[in-house]
């Protein structure tokens, strides 16, 4: 079964094209590696509006998996988890929990993972390093999950 997957990067700096978005490149290459097929890869600044309208354009009729890099930190400008929130039905905290655990820098990491309909959302870090560890945490676990979301009962 081929996975679809797509990247949002939150970035200033990487929306207005004065960086590199090395996070989006990893992530690429991680759901590769892991057998998914990158559907849609797009950058948005930071901010409530622009993150929350992606999520919903990009998980809207989807089934898959959308996985989100950056602003899911400390700065005030942070706000991924909150527009993440504000889309899914249902959170996952096992799954956050889970990429939290990875690094001991992960319990400064607010991301959170959550479902809308067929499907399931990852707030991951904004670091290459960061997005890899977290994305590597729960990659196992992130075909059967969207199987159970697609309505399958793989058991």
């Amino acid at each position: 079964m081929s996975l679809g997957a797509k990247i949002l990067t939150v970035s200033e700096s990487a929306s207005l094209g004065e960086r590199e978005d090395r996070s989006g490149d990893e992530l690429t290459r991680v759901l590769v590696e892991h057998g998914f097929h990158i559907v849609d890869r797009r950058v948005v600044p930071d901010g409530m509006a622009p993150v929350s309208a992606a999520l919903v354009e990009l998980s809207t009729g989807f089934a898959g998996l959308v996985v989100t890099t950056g602003g899911t930190g400390f700065s005030p400008t942070d706000v991924t988890p909150e527009a993440t929130r504000a889309v899914v039905e249902r959170e996952a905290p096992g799954l956050a929990e889970a990429m939290r655990s990875v690094n001991p820098l992960g319990r400064l990491s607010r991301g959170v993972a959550g479902s809308v309909g067929s499907c399931l959302i990852l707030n991951v870090p904004g670091s290459p390093s960061g997005a890899v560890e977290s994305l590597e945490a729960v990659a196992d676990v992130l075909g059967h999950a969207l199987e159970l979301l697609a309505g399958r009962r793989p058991h």
